[in-house]
């Protein structure tokens, strides 16, 4: 699934291309992915110009004045800027155009979204719930320290939690945290202020450098160009279960937490 990472990069690609630009109509496909896509999405946005294109979580908003489009690329979404005139192909559900141009969405499971947010409303049930942005100064080691007394659970699930924390996702929790030299089986609410006073800059740093990197593309993400991400190709620990550590030499290790695999070394994270 697309993370913050790869849902930035996707925006950063975009955005120079349509935001500016008026929409000449819209395509639909198909009548849901997995929401109902809204019949009036063309009367809503076709003839209006696109102020920005912004990001909420893994959540692209499109600002189109009176109200907003809401994009969610699922487990397989991706957004491509093609030649409107381009022909579609068989998981092609949405086309956003703007005269020459189109940005299309392609998702194979259908497990994404395209809803309208009538005045761009952030008390919408999708962006209500959504924790606090980890690139934002809003999330300092003070605001996670506060946040996690009294939490029993692993600190590496508390990272995912969506709820508490946006776009904070497999990979990126598992290199910050050896990053910051954090057995991801430590209770959050046992964490030291000066432990997160590290392992803050560690997340911001690790999704930093995801960014640069284009993402990671473990399955299915693709950039707007249809090229891939390479972030996967420099980790620490994701994915190098029984490899040496680029620190210490010893071998990195995989557990499972929460049916996700989680990937450290035992000596660098204690």
């Amino acid at each position: 699934m697309p993370e913050l990472p790869e849902v930035e990069v996707t925006r950063r690609g975009i955005a120079p291309e349509i935001e500016g630009r008026r929409a000449t109509g819209v395509v639909i496909r198909t009548p849901a992915l997995r929401y109902p896509i809204p019949p009036d999405l063309e009367s809503n946005i076709s003839g209006r110009m696109l102020h920005g294109v912004l990001r909420r979580g893994k959540y692209l908003l499109f600002d189109f004045g009176a109200g907003q489009l809401l994009l969610h690329l699922g487990m397989s979404g991706s957004l491509r800027l093609i030649p409107s005139t381009q022909a579609p192909e068989k998981h092609d559900h949405l086309d956003l155009v703007f005269g020459a141009i189109a940005l299309r969405l392609r998702d194979p499971r259908r497990f994404g979204a395209a809803l309208w947010l009538p005045g761009g409303d952030e008390e919408h049930p999708l962006l209500a719930v959504l924790g606090v942005e980890p690139l934002s100064g809003a999330f300092d080691a003070g605001w996670l320290y506060r946040e996690t007394r009294g939490l029993k659970a692993a600190i590496k699930t508390v990272l995912m939690d969506s709820h508490r924390i946006v776009g904070v996702g497999n990979i990126y929790a598992s290199e910050s945290l050896f990053q910051a030299g954090i057995d991801p089986r430590t209770s959050a609410g046992r964490i030291s202020l000066k432990r997160y006073t590290r392992l803050v800059p560690a997340i911001r740093a690790t999704l930093d450098s995801a960014i640069a990197a284009g993402g990671s593309s473990l399955r299915d993400f693709v950039h707007s160009d249809g090229s891939s991400g390479y972030f996967q190709l420099q980790t620490f620990v994701y994915g190098r279960e029984g490899q040496d550590c680029r620190r210490c030499g010893g071998a990195i290790r995989m557990i499972r937490q929460g049916q996700r695999a989680t990937f450290y070394c035992p000596r660098c994270q204690r």
